[in-house]
């Protein structure tokens, strides 16, 4: 099979197609021929030599989601059959003609929705309803703040709390993009560059936020939060470190949580992708939740679409069109 190989860490240049065996399934695996996969900054990460895979995970092909048809059913595997065509979450991978997955991890097709428009949801679906509703407790009627609005998991977070009744406010980077936000659901996105969104938002308050960014934005972030609010990170692109006031957090009773998805066991992918079938996937149905695709790039393209990635010029998500 073809799959896009990091030939050594560096810059987008490095990532070259390849001839690669074709996995086998194990028995609690499906082997699905990829019709497109989605780009997220992990895989960026990962190219760079800054975020190894898991064990398990294929050492230099990255790709973290995929759609595709299942080819073949390991042993032990129940519910899925050969031909079903479903989108799925992985530890690395995705940018390949076929991959294995756990059959756990796998989510069928949304009616309506293409293979390329599939191939945006498993990373960002599955990060954004653990770490807003799961460790975030977002619920109906509060107010809900993410920042990079305009990301994959921006575009994401925005029509999942609003879908699910909550206010949401969001940032992002120019006019255009906040635009965008404000198309989606959010009831005001605050430009980053010409606003201070501490100062824009103090009158509302929040009561969940999810920060992918860190650094200086940490103690506007506390200041924001309402009292019993909670604020989540799952990135820090502008620095790990910040300062604020413990008594603050005290005062407030304020919950400061986190995580990463890509390092977790396979049992607790499988029970947060049952979740998101019972919650998520009607959402879906209903169109209360649309994709937004920024870029899709062929596969001998991935070099180009990270390039795209990495600029932060694009709004929504960007997909390699695999078959």
């Amino acid at each position: 099979m073809k799959a896009v190989v990091i030939s050594a860490p560096g810059a987008p240049e490095v990532l070259q197609v390849q001839e690669r065996p074709t996995p086998t399934p194990a028995p609690h695996q499906v082997l699905v021929k990829v019709h497109a996969a989605g780009i997220n900054r992990p895989d960026v990460a990962q190219r760079k030599g800054h975020y190894p895979p898991p064990a398990g995970a294929p050492a230099d092909i990255p790709g973290l989601e995929i759609a595709g048809v299942i080819e073949a059913c390991g042993a032990n595997v129940e519910r899925w059959q050969k031909g079903e065509a479903v989108c799925a979450l992985l530890p690395g991978g995705g940018y390949a003609e076929y991959v294995v997955v756990d059959a756990r991890h796998c989510l069928p097709l949304p009616q309506g929705w293409s293979f390329e428009e599939a191939a945006s949801l498993p990373e960002t679906v599955f990060t954004v309803w653990h770490n807003v509703f799961q460790r975030g407790q977002l619920k109906a009627g509060e107010n809900f703040l993410v920042h990079g609005g305009s990301s994959g998991i921006g575009i994401t977070a925005i029509q999942l709390a609003k879908a699910l009744g909550a206010r949401v406010f969001a940032t992002a980077g120019s006019a255009e993009k906040c635009r965008a936000c404000e198309e989606l659901g959010a009831e005001r996105c605050i430009n980053y560059k010409a606003e201070d969104f501490e100062e824009a938002l103090k009158p509302e308050g929040v009561d969940v936020i999810l920060d992918m960014v860190g650094g200086d934005y940490i103690p506007k972030n506390l200041n924001l939060l309402h009292p019993d609010g909670r604020l989540v990170f799952i990135n820090a692109m502008q620095g790990a470190k910040g300062e604020f006031n413990v008594m603050q957090v005290m005062q407030k009773r304020l919950t400061l949580t986190g995580s990463t998805l890509r390092p977790r066991d396979a049992d607790f992918k499988a029970a947060l992708a049952a979740e998101i079938e019972q919650h998520v996937w009607p959402l879906l149905e209903a169109q209360k939740f649309k994709p937004v695709l920024s870029h899709t790039f062929l596969l001998k393209e991935a070099a180009q679409a990270h390039t795209l990635m990495e600029s932060s010029a694009h709004i929504g998500k960007i997909v390699l069109l695999v078959d």
